[in-house]
């Protein structure tokens, strides 16, 4: 099977910054799609970034500017820089890969990390 474990969540004030980490393993072949989503209480889990194996990057609009993907291929590691947060960023951020273990892909999900944006 494929897992993925996030890390990096915790408090943090307004216009502070985080690094959020996602590394998956097991069974796996390649890897395709990988993004952060975030779901904050009360609300629907939304994406927040994605990055794509060729490197291509998508962003909610929200966070652009502030917010970079990226990922290390050798490592089957993506990372999350979120600078000048704000509190209505509070939330679960949960990272997905879109993983090839057999011949078709699937997706998979992190267990989540919290991170907190308060004064």
């Amino acid at each position: 099977q494929v897992q993925l474990v996030e890390s990096g969540g915790g408090l943090v004030q307004p216009g502070g910054s985080l690094r959020l980490s996602c590394v998956a393993s097991g069974s796996i072949v390649r890897i395709n799609t990988m993004g952060w989503y975030r779901q904050a209480p009360g609300k629907q889990r939304e994406l927040v970034a994605s990055i794509s194996s060729g490197g291509s990057t998508d962003y909610v609009d929200s966070v652009k500017g502030r917010f970079t993907i990226s990922r290390d291929n050798a490592k089957n590691t993506i990372y999350l820089q979120m600078n000048s947060l704000k509190p209505e960023e509070t939330a679960v951020y949960y990272c997905n890969a879109e993983v090839v273990s057999r011949i078709l892909p699937r997706s998979y999900w992190g267990q989540g990390t919290q991170v907190t944006v308060s004064s």
